[in-house]
Formats: C-alpha cells, structure tokens, sequence
C-alpha cells in the first residue's frame, strides 16, 4: 500500500512541476507577448527574403550566429555595432525565431544595415576570407556556380579580390544565393524602438 501511495505522489509531483514549468515558460508569457504589435518601420518578408530565411536554416547559420543583442548592463554588444538591445516586437514576423545561442560568428540582427551590399553577401558567402581576414566561416561554394568566360545575360557574377579570383572564370550566384544575400539585406532593425504598442486582436 506504502509503495503504491509513493508513486502516487511522484505522479502527482511531476504533474505539479511539469504544470508549473508549463505556466511559466509557454503561458505566461504568451499572455504577456500575444498582444504586442510589429513596430511600423518593421516589414514582412518578401517572397525572396523568405526563400533565403529557409536557405539560412538549411546551412546551419543559426548554429554560429545570433539575432539578440543584449542590453548594454548584460553585455558589450552595442559597442560592438551590433546595434540596440532586441525587443520582443522585433520577432513579430519570424516563424520560427532564429535567436541563436553561439556566436562563432558576429551578431546577424543588424547586419543589413552594417553590410548593405548585395555583391559584399555574395562574395563573403563564396569565400569568407576575401572579406574578413582570418574568418572561421566556412565557405558555401556549392551555392555557386563556375564557367569560364564573361557573364552571361541575366547572371548575377560576384566581382572576388583578385588574389581570390580564377583567371578566365566567372562566379555567379544560385538563386538559393542570392536568396540568401536578400534575407540578410532584410536584417535591418535600426529602427528607434518605442514602448510597445499593445492593442486587443
């Protein structure tokens, strides 16, 4: 009796704990977020810009770059240029949120803005270290595509460093590249954050 009344407390227990932890963490704060609206100046993707978000998780980029600035008492993330701290309302198109927990490589939350070229995206995807010198990203030329001669109508060439650049052979760009290099043009959250703006749905 002694042994069924034991497991009986360790079911309801867990049930307890697993309520609580339930509440607190997917509750809670659905209650305190589902009435937050997008800033005015924050924009859906487009079409393209969705292609390349999916290109973004395809290739692992969230596993070594984030997309949280942290307040400045946390950390030096705003002296870095990675921009304002992040704010719920900044997520309001993102399904799902690319957040990222490691930062092998730089914060992405501002990159549209810190690297406003499409030719720099391109190249940098190509072949990281033309750009960032000492750069532990991998390369991504399998995005690419090589022929030898000039461009041909409607290609879209990347122009690399010449000390990077293959003599008599043009680089140009998958359209899964150039989706990518949309969606991380559409990175741009420089946008003055006011309180947020709550309003019943």
């Amino acid at each position: 009796m002694s042994r069924h009344i034991d497991e009986f407390k360790l079911v309801v227990g867990s049930m307890a704990m697993l309520g609580i932890a339930v509440s607190a963490l997917v509750v809670v704060p659905h209650m305190l977020l589902s009435t937050v609206r997008p800033p005015a100046a924050l924009k859906p993707y487009t079409e393209q810009q969705l292609r390349g978000r999916e290109v973004y998780v395809a290739n692992g980029c969230v596993y070594c770059h984030s997309q949280q600035p942290r307040d400045p008492a946390q950390a030096p993330d705003f002296s870095r240029g990675w921009g304002r701290p992040s704010v719920a309302a900044d997520y309001a198109y993102d399904k799902p949120h690319l957040l990222g927990t490691m930062r092998t490589g730089p914060d992405l939350f501002n990159i549209g803005v810190r690297q406003p070229s499409v030719d720099w995206h391109l190249g940098h995807l190509y072949q990281p270290r033309a750009y960032t010198e000492g750069s532990t990203m991998p390369a991504f030329p399998f995005l690419f595509n090589e022929h030898p001669g000039p461009p041909a109508a409607g290609e879209k060439a990347i122009n690399l460093p010449p000390q990077y650049a293959k003599p008599g052979v043009t680089v140009v760009a998958s359209k899964e590249a150039e989706d990518l290099a949309a969606y991380l043009l559409s990175l741009d959250h420089s946008y003055p954050v006011l309180p947020a703006d709550r309003g019943s749905r």
